[in-house]
C-alpha cells in the first residue's frame, strides 16, 4: 500500500508540473504573437500618417496602439540618446520618424480576455484530466489495492493450518470470485484436515483394539507351548487336543491380522462426488483451454477428433480432474510427438480416449497402471506417486463409469467411459 501511495504522489507532482508548465507556455506564445502585432499597427499607422497627415490620424480601428504623440527632430541631438530612444521597443510605447519627425506610439498589450479565455480553456481541461485520474487512481485503490491488501495474509495462514476464520463476502468484480474460491479451497483443506484425522483416529483405535484382542489367543499359544515343552501331557489325545487349540489360536490372530490389512487397503482417499451431469462439449473446452498452449510450448501435435455433444451423467469437476490426470500422462510418459483427444459412442457411453505416440509399458503390464502406489518399469527417471490413475478409476467408477488402457499400433491410449 505504501508503494502505491508513493506512485500515486508522483502521478499527482507529475500533474502539478504540467498545469504549471502548460500555464507558462501559453503566457508566452500569446506575448510573442502579441508582441509582433503592436508593430505591424504602428507600420500601418505610420503610412497613414505619410499619406494624410498627422492630424487626420483614426484609432478607433486599432487594437493595441491607443496614442500617437509627435515630436520634432530638434530635441535629439545627441545619436546615443536618439539611438536609445528608438530601441524602446521592449517598452509601452515605440518610436517612427516619419517626414522630418518623431512620432511616439503608445500601445497596451490588451491580453487579458483573449489570455483568460485560452488559460481559463486550457486549465478547465487539465483540472478534469487530474480529476479523472486522481479517480482512477482511487478506484483501484479501492477495488484492487485495499481488497488485495485485506488478503495478502491468506497464504500464510494457510500454509501454518490456520482454517478455521472464513473470509468475509465480498462482491468485489475482480476479486469477488477469487476471495469466493480461497474460502472454499480454506473449507476443503479444513474438510479434507478433519477426514484425515478421523482416519488416524479410526486407525490408531483399530490397531489398539487389534492388539489388546491378540494377547489372548497369543497368551494360550504361549501357555500351550509351555505344556508341551515340560512333558505336562503324555497322553496323545491331550496333545491333539492342545495341537487343535494352538491351530484354532493361529486362526484367530490370523483374522485380527486380515482385518488390519483389510482396514489398511480401504478407500484412503475418501473422495466426494456429486451426482450432477455435463455436456461433452464443456470437458473438451476446460481441456483444450490449457493444454493447446501447453502442448505448443513443448512442440507436440495436439489433435481433437470429432465428437457429438451431449449430456454425460457425473460430477464435472471430477471429470476434468480424470481427463487432466490422463493428459498429464501422456505428456509425462509418451515421446513428445503427438497427443490427440478422440472420440466414440458405445451402448449409451461416450468414450473419451487419450493417445499419445511412443508407447513405453510393456503390455503385461497394462493390467496393474490403475492400481494404487503402483508404477510401471518406464517410470524410473519420472517423478510420481502411483496415484493418478488409480484416483481416474475411483472417481470413474463412483460416477457409474469405467477407465481402461491398450495400446494400437505402438500406441498409448486410455479410455474413460462416461454414460450419458
Amino acid at each position: 500500500m505504501k508503494s502505491y501511495h508513493r506512485f500515486t504522489a508522483v502521478v499527482i507532482l507529475m500533474a502539478a508540473v504540467i498545469f504549471i508548465g502548460a500555464n507558462i507556455s501559453i503566457r508566452m506564445a500569446l506575448q510573442s504573437v502579441h508582441g509582433r502585432m503592436y508593430r505591424v499597427e504602428a507600420a500601418r499607422l505610420a503610412k497613414e500618417i505619410q499619406r494624410n497627415g498627422y492630424e487626420d490620424i483614426d484609432l478607433s480601428g486599432c487594437d493595441y496602439i491607443y496614442h500617437i504623440e509627435r515630436y520634432p527632430a530638434a530635441p535629439f541631438t545627441e545619436p546615443e540618446s536618439l539611438q536609445q530612444f528608438l530601441q524602446g521597443e521592449e517598452s509601452d510605447y515605440c518610436m517612427r520618424f516619419i517626414d522630418g519627425a518623431f512620432y511616439r506610439f503608445d500601445y497596451t498589450w490588451r491580453l487579458d480576455s483573449e489570455r483568460a479565455n485560452l488559460t481559463g480553456f486550457m486549465n478547465l481541461a487539465l483540472i478534469v484530466m487530474s480529476l479523472l485520474l486522481l479517480s482512477a487512481l482511487m478506484y483501484i485503490r479501492q477495488k484492487i489495492i485495499k481488497p488485495f491488501e485485506a488478503m495478502k495474509e491468506l497464504p500464510y495462514e494457510l500454509s501454518k493450518g490456520r482454517l478455521t476464520t472464513p473470509l468475509p463476502e465480498n462482491k468485489n468484480r475482480f476479486f469477488g470470485e477469487f476471495i469466493w474460491g480461497i474460502d472454499l479451497l480454506r473449507e476443503n483443506i479444513q474438510q479434507q484436515k478433519k477426514r484425515e484425522l478421523g482416519l488416524q483416529r479410526a486407525q490408531k483405535t483399530l490397531v489398539l483394539s487389534v492388539s489388546h484382542d491378540i494377547k489372548t489367543p497369543l497368551s494360550a499359544i504361549k501357555l500351550y507351548a509351555k505344556v508341551i515343552s515340560r512333558h505336562l501331557y503324555a497322553d496323545d489325545e491331550q496333545l491333539l487336543g492342545i495341537a487343535e487349540s494352538i491351530d484354532a489360536k493361529a486362526d484367530e490372530i490370523g483374522g485380527f491380522v486380515t482385518q488390519m490389512v483389510k482396514a489398511s487397503g480401504e478407500d484412503f482417499l475418501n473422495i466426494e462426488v456429486r451426482k450432477d451431469g455435463f455436456y461433452l462439449s464443456q470437458l473438451i473446452k476446460k481441456t483444450t483451454a490449457y493444454y493447446e498452449d501447453k502442448l505448443k510450448l513443448l512442440r507436440t501435435q495436439f489433435q481433437v477428433g470429432a465428437y457429438k455433444d451431449c449430456m454425460l451423467k457425473g460430477d464435472f469437476d471430477r471429470s476434468v480432474e480424470v481427463v487432466q490426470n490422463m493428459m498429464e500422462n501422456a505428456v509425462k510418459y509418451g515421446d513428445g510427438r503427438s497427443i490427440s483427444l478422440e472420440f466414440a459412442e458405445e451402448d449409451g457411453c461416450v468414450l473419451v480416449t487419450v493417445k499419445n505416440s511412443g508407447n513405453t509399458l510393456p503390455e503385461t503390464e497394462l493390467l496393474y497402471i490403475f492400481d494404487s502406489f503402483w508404477r510401471g518399469s518406464n517410470t524410473k527417471s519420472c517423478s510420481g506417486s502411483g496415484l493418478g490413475l488409480y484416483i481416474c478409476r475411483s472417481l470413474m467408477q463412483r460416477m457409474d463409469g469405467d477407465i481402461f488402457a491398450q495400446v494400437q499400433e505402438g500406441d498409448m491410449c486410455v479410455t474413460a467411459v462416461f454414460r450419458k
